[in-house]
C-alpha cells in the first residue's frame, strides 16, 4: 500500500504571522473573501522529492480542500493533489477531543500508512486515530503554526516511512 503524505496548508504551508525570509505574499479570492497567505515556493520541490524518494502519494487536508489546488498548488510548485473532504459543518474539536479534520483522515486513509503534517494535531488526534477501527500505521507531525513546515518536519517523515519499511522509494 502507497503511504499518504497528508498537507494542511493554514500554519503548515501558510505560517500564522511573521513569515521567514522566501515567503511571498500572496492575496487569495476563495468564494467571495480574500485570504493573505504567505507560501515558501520552495516547499513544493521539498514535498515533492520527499513523495519521490519514499514512494508517498501528496494529499490536501485542509479546510482549503479543492482551493488548494487553485490558489496554493501552483504557487508552490505542486501539481493538482487529491483531497480529503474535512469541511463537514462540524465543531472544530468532538466530545472527545480530536479535531474535526481526524475523522475525516481516518476515513481517507483507511489502512495505507501516512504521515499527517498539520498545526492542531494534538493526543486526542492520535488516540482517535489508534483506536479507530480500519486506521494504519501513521506519524503525526505537528508544525508550529508561526514557523511553518520546516526541513526537520520532512526529515522527520522520510525516516519514518524508511525505518519503518513504508517507504516505497528507489
Amino acid at each position: 500500500m502507497r503511504p499518504l503524505l497528508l498537507l494542511d496548508v493554514d500554519g503548515v504551508l501558510n505560517p500564522i504571522g511573521r513569515p521567514h525570509p522566501g515567503y511571498r505574499r500572496y492575496r487569495c479570492v476563495v468564494e467571495g473573501e480574500t485570504y493573505v497567505v504567505h507560501l515558501d515556493p520552495g516547499h513544493g520541490r521539498r514535498l515533492l522529492d520527499l513523495a519521490e524518494g519514499t514512494g508517498a502519494e501528496l494529499v490536501w487536508a485542509t479546510t482549503w480542500e479543492h482551493h488548494a489546488n487553485e490558489w496554493i498548488a501552483p504557487r508552490i510548485g505542486l501539481p493538482s493533489l487529491p483531497v480529503v473532504t474535512v469541511n463537514t459543518g462540524t465543531a472544530p474539536v468532538s466530545e472527545r477531543g480530536e479535531m474535526f479534520k481526524t475523522p475525516a483522515v481516518a476515513a481517507y486513509a483507511g489502512r495505507r500508512p501516512f504521515v499527517w503534517f498539520d498545526d492542531q494535531v494534538w493526543a486526542e488526534d492520535e488516540e482517535y486515530l489508534r483506536v479507530h477501527q480500519g486506521v494504519g500505521d501513521f506519524l503525526l507531525v505537528q508544525v508550529a503554526p508561526k514557523g511553518g513546515l520546516t526541513s526537520d518536519h520532512l526529515g522527520m517523515a522520510r525516516e519514518w516511512l524508511t525505518l519503518t519499511g513504508f517507504s516505497q522509494g528507489p
